[in-house]
Parts: C-alpha cells; sequence; structure tokens
C-alpha cells in the first residue's frame, strides 16, 4: 500500500533559513513541497524516508537563494492492483459507494463491482445487497454510511489537473492536490479533476462490510454448535439403548 519513490529535485533554501543545517532546510523544504500532494503517476506523497545525494549549492544571479541538487526517497501511498484494503463508506450515489481510509477519499466501488445482486435505495442514499436465502427468498443487507469495508483494488486513474482558463472566471483545482472531484458545468468539471483515484471491487467472497461476515460467522458456530449438541444426545441415547 505504501512504496519509496526515489526522486530528483532542484531545492530552492530562502536566504532567512541559511541559520539551519543544510540538510534540515532541505528537509523541511521538501516535506513543505510534496507532502500531502500528487504526483502524477507516481501516488500521494506523504513524508520523507532519506536523502540519498546532495549535490552542490549554487546561488544563481538576482537571487540570493541557494539551489541543490537532491536525491530522496519518499514514502507515497500507492497500492497495487490486487491489494485489499480496509477503509470506511464515506457516501454511496449512483455512481457507486465512495470509500474513504481517513487520509485519501478518491475511492470508488462502481455498480458493476458490487456483489450482485444489488440495488440503489434512493430514498436510504445506500446501495443494497439482495443476499440470496436458501428458500429462495432474498435477505437486504445495506450498505450504510461509516461501516468498515474490506474492498480489493481493481485499477488506479491519474489525470493532469492543471488549471485551465483565467483564475477570475472559475476556482481551478491545485494541480498535485489530492481533493475530491466536484463543481458544476463543463469547464468546472474540467478544472475540478481529481488528480489520483482508485477503483475498487467487492464482488468477491469475504470481501464487503466488515459485520456480514462476522454475523455470518457467528451463525456458522451457532449451527455447529447445534449440530454437534445433537450428536451428543444421539450418542448419550445409543450408549443408554446398549446398556440396558
Amino acid at each position: 500500500m505504501f512504496v519509496l519513490a526515489e526522486l530528483k529535485d532542484n531545492v530552492r533554501i530562502a536566504p532567512e533559513l541559511f541559520g539551519l543545517k543544510l540538510p534540515e532546510a532541505i528537509k523541511d523544504e521538501i516535506n513543505r513541497k510534496l507532502a500531502n500532494k500528487v504526483l502524477l503517476n507516481v501516488g500521494l506523497c506523504i513524508a520523507l524516508k532519506d536523502i540519498v545525494k546532495l549535490g552542490d549549492s549554487i546561488i544563481l544571479p538576482g537571487d540570493g537563494a541557494s539551489h541543490t541538487e537532491v536525491n530522496f526517497r519518499y514514502i507515497v501511498f500507492r497500492p497495487m492492483i490486487g491489494d485489499v484494503i480496509t477503509g470506511k463508506i464515506r457516501s454511496c450515489s449512483r455512481e457507486g459507494v465512495h470509500i474513504t481510509l481517513g487520509f485519501f477519499d478518491d475511492i470508488l466501488i462502481p455498480p458493476s463491482a458490487l456483489q450482485h445482486p444489488s440495488r440503489y435505495e434512493e430514498a436510504e442514499q445506500a446501495w443494497v445487497w439482495e443476499y440470496p436465502l436458501e428458500d429462495g427468498n432474498t435477505h437486504d443487507l445495506y450498505m450504510d454510511i461509516g461501516e468498515n469495508i474490506k474492498f480489493r483494488v481493481s485499477g488506479e486513474v491519474f489525470e493532469e489537473s492543471s488549471p485551465i482558463g483565467p483564475p477570475d472566471q472559475e476556482v481551478p483545482s491545485s494541480s498535485t492536490g489530492a481533493s475530491t472531484s466536484g463543481g458544476a458545468g463543463s469547464s468546472g468539471q474540467e478544472s475540478n479533476k481529481t488528480p489520483y483515484r482508485i477503483v475498487a471491487a467487492i464482488n468477491e467472497s469475504g470481501l464487503g462490510l466488515l459485520s456480514w461476515w462476522v454475523q455470518q460467522a457467528q451463525e456458522e458456530d451457532e449451527e455447529g454448535g447445534e449440530e454437534e449438541e445433537q450428536e451428543e444426545e444421539e450418542q448419550e441415547q445409543d450408549s443408554g439403548g446398549e446398556n440396558e
């Protein structure tokens, strides 16, 4: 789920930071620049791991700051395809079930990747799994907001979200921000693209709301306990008949 990305950047240190040791100033500047930002085709940056190499520091004409070429490793959130992760349901819509991990919200389970058959309840604003029973009927299992859910990563989407158009006409999203897309109108939708989002699936056994499988396990344990009691009673009856 978390990986180390090897990156390279030219870090600018302002003159007022010259009192700090160079590695410390560079670490602070890298974290200020990258923490909680999305790098295209890299992932969501979390924190600096370490500095691999520091180049020579130079001061450019007309600029009192120092510029240093730095090779470093950064902790990045970018789960592999097929990873199983537990999150919480943030909301439901006709687009599917929206999941949050607390620090990352752009996870969507589309309707085609839900358990089959499922339907969307407009009044409840929730998806419902029509769980089939042995007698041929179905039992509705609701996917409520705040429930813990286990899902499998099935895809990822990176989008270039640089601002388009003057800022006085529309409010563009940050080109590296990890914000949830929103806004209305075609121009607003284009400027508010989500830079990184995850596509997930729960349409296989063991995935979905954790409460589903806990309840099922409890029912199986109860059934198993009843079967054991019946076997013990039958054995007692058999042993009693033999003694007579």
